[in-house]
């Protein structure tokens, strides 16, 4: 929870500065000076809340809470044929049931960083480059078991850097990055995980380096009113290692707009990753996760 905390107070404090930027930017606008503000800020909170509670309830059932905590912030620059777009998203999540300890249910930290150059002004194809973090906050644990930690803040811990080609079509409703070279680096910190060869990392090592192919495609559709799609599939396959393999993350969410503060989400998000193996099994297996939730969204 205070890794939570502080990494919250570090990005208000990064996109004030960011604001300060903007601000003078506009007032250079109206005195002249420039035409247009180079940068574009949007930051997004929102908290989905799942509650069920039963009384002499003749089926039968367990009440329970869920919930849990978004933080977006985007901030965009862009000048001529220039772009540099910079996204930071957060989730955490926790359930209580009656008769059992709280168990977390979503834990994301995840940051990307997007850089383009397009030769001509009317060309939808940039060079581009990619930075991609991504890690979590708590410990993580394969229920009911809550000795024995599976992952951890850092463990792992990726990173993706990559150069290629960035398709975006005029109304930025469809996306397509395509990488030939692109570094995977995947990072466990904590000896125990990292002496089990987690992750794909050698045992007793922290680290693993992979080169290799990735393809990012994102699609947003509005479906009908109020009711939008969002579709992302990431494919990477490694150089080295085995070339046939192609770890695969896909997520799937519908928005369904109540109003400007309320929102309703339902999506699947799928994960096959071959360093990802299942301790009894020792295979690497299928991981999905699925998601129905409604709750308060504020986008400033």
């Amino acid at each position: 929870m205070n890794r939570i905390l502080v990494t919250t107070f570090f990005l208000l404090s990064t996109l004030n500065v960011f604001s300060q930027i903007e601000k003078d930017s506009l007032d250079k606008t109206k005195k002249g000076t420039i035409k247009t503000a180079q940068w574009a800020f949007k930051k997004t909170l929102g908290l989905l809340m799942t509650q069920t509670a039963f009384v002499n309830w003749s089926a039968g059932g367990e009440n329970s809470i869920a919930g849990i905590t978004t933080i977006e912030f985007e901030f965009n620059y862009k000048k001529n044929r220039l772009f540099w777009n910079n996204h930071f998203r957060s989730r955490f999540g926790l359930n209580k049931e009656d008769g059992q300890k709280t168990r977390k249910t979503d834990d994301v930290i995840e940051f990307i960083s997007d850089f383009g150059y397009r030769k001509t002004a009317t060309s939808n194809w940039y060079n581009s480059a990619r930075f991609n973090f991504r890690t979590q906050y708590a410990p993580g644990y394969k229920y009911p078991n809550r000795e024995d930690y599976i992952s951890k803040f850092f463990a792992p811990a990726y990173i993706f850097l990559g150069f290629g080609s960035q398709y975006t079509a005029p109304d930025k409703s469809f996306k397509l990055y395509l990488s030939p070279l692109t570094n995977k680096t995947t990072l466990v910190y904590d000896v125990i995980l990292s002496d089990q060869g987690a992750f794909g990392v050698t045992k007793g090592k922290k680290s693993k380096i992979e080169f290799g192919i990735l393809a990012t495609g994102e699609w947003r559709h509005d479906l009908m009113e109020n009711i939008v799609m969002n579709n992302k599939l990431i494919l990477y396959t490694d150089y080295i290692n085995d070339f046939s393999n192609i770890d695969i993350d896909w997520e799937l969410k519908l928005e369904l707009v109540v109003n400007k503060f309320v929102k309703a989400n339902i999506g699947t998000h799928i994960v096959y990753d071959d360093d990802v193996k299942d301790k009894e099994s020792g295979k690497p297996e299928i991981q999905l996760k699925q998601l129905l939730g409604v709750g308060i969204v504020y986008s400033f």
